[in-house]
């Protein structure tokens, strides 16, 4: 019998379909288009192609090299169709009972490698480098004061929207407003610690370490579910195992152990079912500049818990997801933890 499950955070429903199920191994057909440039094709970001994008934001650069030339490990650039642009101003208002403002804020392209690489080639070191990379970027961008939320992603693949450009690159857009998926967790997060004065997050950690059903992953500082309301087969949450709220404040010391643990995930996972088109999102608190709210940012402080979310894109979201906010998944999460848990190396 199909099995309803919820998540405690946010209180959505997930309809595991055991009657649907797949076993692990049957998602394997998965396929990602290939990174490989046909003859006399050029990549705006790769190495030397440097002209082919708008001038660097920021780069982690080899010494003696230039900007905008080759000798860059990650290079930063705004996006040549922003989905949110740094000029101009808010100018919020009403429209009868709509509100508008303009689309103020930031939209940057992160090209994690120099070569054209395919994501299972890129190493744990250049995963680390990249990170660095990102949260100097996130703290640039809460110097802006129309800024409340950075969101990092990265889409590979075209089923996940990973466009035309096949070189891998994640996104940093800075948002004029608070997502609502992020405030839905931030409320959730909120009630929970009122109630019982923990943090949900870390009580999650501690159940799934205390079970051990649902861990895929672990390195020194950082673990890696299977959420028990898993929406996708082989969804995975990195988060560390350290109550924390801010991705872009994380030590430093402690990113090569978050890149390990993003490694282990993603090859352990692509050893199941190969190589698969995922989105990967990051969940973080927002800006916090506001001293009139203080009581509310230092709840904030207390009760929220950064992590981010592997979604594969082995299904489909169609009509039912749509209309009734429920999400379908044909592979119990505990099934596919075991999987990707036990895949060597």
């Amino acid at each position: 019998m199909p099995e309803l499950r919820r998540d405690p955070v946010i209180g959505r429903w997930v309809i595991i379909s055991t009657e649907r199920a797949k076993r692990p191994d049957q998602f394997s057909a998965s396929s990602v288009e290939k990174e490989a440039l046909a003859p006399g094709e050029k990549c705006p970001f790769c190495e030397g192609n440097e002209s082919m994008t708008p001038p660097e934001i920021y780069a982690l650069r080899k010494p003696g090299t230039r900007p905008n030339g080759p000798g860059w490990e990650v290079r930063v650039i705004p996006s040549i169709s922003p989905l949110l642009q740094i000029e101009g101003n808010l100018d919020r208002h009403g429209h009868g009972m709509y509100d508008l403002m303009n689309a103020k804020g930031a939209h940057e392209i992160v090209i994690d490698t120099p070569q054209h690489l395919r994501e299972s080639q890129i190493s744990q070191d250049h995963i680390a480098k990249s990170v660095n990379v990102i949260v100097d970027r996130i703290q640039d961008l809460q110097n802006d004061p129309s800024i409340k939320y950075a969101l990092i992603f990265k889409n590979y693949g075209q089923a996940a929207g990973g466009g035309h450009i096949k070189h891998s690159r994640l996104q940093i857009i800075g948002t004029p407003v608070n997502l609502k998926r992020v405030k839905e967790e931030l409320a959730g997060a909120k009630r929970f610690f009122d109630y019982k004065d923990r943090c949900i997050f870390c009580d999650i950690i501690k159940q799934e370490i205390q079970a051990q059903k649902r861990i895929v992953a672990e390195s020194k500082y950082f673990i890696a579910i299977a959420p028990f309301a898993s929406r996708f087969p082989f969804e995975t949450w990195i988060m560390p195992k350290e109550h924390a709220c801010d991705f872009y404040r994380m030590d430093r010391n402690r990113i090569p152990d978050f890149a390990k643990a993003v490694t282990l995930v993603f090859g352990k996972t692509r050893k199941v079912i190969g190589d698969f088109p995922f989105n990967f999102v990051s969940h973080t608190a927002p800006f916090r500049r506001d001293a009139g709210k203080k009581g509310y940012w230092e709840t904030i402080e207390r009760d929220y818990h950064w992590h981010f979310e592997i979604l594969p894109i082995l299904t489909r979201v169609a009509g039912f997801e749509w209309g009734s906010g429920f999400y379908i998944n044909p592979l119990p999460p505990e099934d596919a933890c075991k999987s990707v848990r036990e895949a060597a190396l």
